[in-house]
């Protein structure tokens, strides 16, 4: 049977077989946990990056997708980058988005056999979730996603900060 915890830690220390970064469209490196995880990884993330074809201009991978790469540098095997909304009141598809995050990292994880799998708090940072709203999805969406997945998946959701890592273990609470 999956489960899911919730720990505080520097997600690009964590041994498990993938981690997920909190991308931007470009994904190509930013700020926060995406520029952690590619000056932990390496340029060799960068170019692996690179090799995805932009769906429109600037746009390698769109909000609410994910793609695959190496870890490189990383102890995880594989690094799945998504891309989360920018939070904009909660009235344009926010939530939705957000799901399709975590639902979608999960897709692509038991595509690639992957039986651990570390999540931040994805859009809490510079896109400026509400932590408690953002925590309640991804714990409802990952449970969801996780009961319908083919293979057991144990999910660690890493946070930064005490707030984050609080508001993750009141949605796992209930």
């Amino acid at each position: 049977m999956p489960h899911i915890i919730a720990k505080t830690a520097d997600i690009t220390t964590i041994c498990v077989d993938a981690i997920v970064n909190a991308a931007n469209e470009r994904m190509l490196g930013g700020g926060g946990v995406d520029g952690a995880i590619h000056r932990t990884a390496g340029a060799e993330l960068v170019e692996a990056c690179r090799s995805f074809p932009e769906v429109r201009p600037g746009v390698r991978c769109p909000t609410g997708a994910c793609q695959i790469t190496a870890g490189f540098g990383l102890p995880a095997a594989y690094v799945i980058h998504t891309v989360g909304p920018v939070w904009r009141g909660g009235n344009q598809g926010e939530a939705e988005l957000l799901r399709s995050c975590y639902r979608n990292s999960i897709e692509l994880a038991d595509q690639h056999n992957i039986k651990t799998i570390a999540f931040p708090a994805i859009s809490c940072g510079v896109y400026g979730y509400p932590i408690q709203q953002a925590a309640v999805i991804a714990v409802d969406e990952l449970r969801r996603s996780l009961n319908s997945a083919p293979r057991n998946i144990d999910v660690t959701l890493v946070a930064f900060e005490p707030q984050i890592l609080a508001a993750i273990n009141e949605a796992l609470a209930n």
